[in-house]
């Protein structure tokens, strides 16, 4: 299974020729960055697009997700995201803020929508290379007993994100579901990491500029990916994969600190997906 982009196309590449009038497409975190670089490509091909912001739909409060009332959608872009938080925080119901606000703010706002979804709808997670680093630990996902790392939450959170597309494929026949890596980009979900560490990256000079050393994408080339599984024909009846930077299914591989592509095997474990959506529902029933 191979598509025809790359990772240097751009969003309005993927959807050159492509009409959607009369498509619904909902889009969190879709007022800046990727996800606003997704919402005009999305515009201009004819897609009426809804882009909430944070004050309107807070991922990490569970009560502002379920009383979100957006209906009758072709398209959920799972695309709002925080990254490496550098302080151990939790949400009003316990959850450590990245792997709640990345992976349960969506889970409860998608399946919260089941009836409100048309057709065919399709789900899109936006996840990151960074669930090649830890898998979900189902022992202290919340970091009550284990130290506290940033890098280590996110990667957590994202893993959790892709587990969910798998999840959604398994258990909701009547949609489709995958997951995207859209590789390095700058923009505003960097705003925890510090001066230091965005050096070490390469992705700022010494003078506090930001740069783009090679691999680095725009907004818009960072949004193909996300495009491409929302809207092109040519993943129709694709589901429950990962698609990694160059806009390709990625292969699974083992995770850990050495591979930089592929999808580790620990993010699309049927049994972690499993458990995952169950640990979720519990938390969503009860908040």
């Amino acid at each position: 299974m191979t598509f025809p982009f790359t990772a240097r196309s751009t969003a309005a590449d993927v959807l050159a020729g492509v009409d959607l009038t009369g498509r619904r497409i909902l889009i969190t975190g879709g007022t800046s960055g990727l996800g606003r670089a997704a919402a005009e490509a999305l515009r201009d091909a004819g897609a009426e697009v809804v882009t909430p912001s944070r004050a309107e739909l807070d991922l990490a409060d569970l009560a502002q997700v379920k009383a979100y009332g957006e209906k009758d959608l072709d398209v959920i872009i799972a695309n709002a995201g925080v990254m490496a938080v550098p302080e151990r925080r939790l949400t009003p119901i316990g959850w450590e803020l990245q792997l709640a606000t990345n992976f349960l703010g969506h889970f409860a706002l998608i399946t919260g929508r089941r009836d409100r979804l048309r057709a065919g709808a399709r789900i899109v997670v936006v996840s990151s290379g960074a669930q090649l680093r830890a898998g979900v630990d189902f022992d202290d996902p919340h970091f009550e007993r284990r130290p506290y790392d940033p890098w280590t939450a996110y990667s957590q959170s994202k893993a959790a994100e892709v587990l969910l597309a798998v999840a959604i494929a398994r258990r909701r026949p009547e949609v489709t579901a995958n997951a995207v890596n859209p590789g390095r980009v700058h923009t505003n979900l960097q705003r925890h990491i510090d001066a230091a560490t965005m050096r070490a990256l390469g992705a700022m000079d010494d003078n506090g500029d930001l740069i783009h050393p090679e691999g680095y994408k725009t907004p818009e080339q960072g949004a193909a990916g996300e495009v491409m599984l929302a809207a092109s024909p040519l993943l129709t009846g694709v589901t429950g994969r990962y698609f990694d930077e160059d806009n390709q299914a990625a292969e699974v591989v083992a995770g850990g600190p050495e591979p930089m592509t592929g999808v580790a095997e620990w993010s699309v474990d049927p049994a972690a997906a499993d458990r995952l959506w169950e640990l979720a529902e519990r938390a969503v029933r009860t908040s």
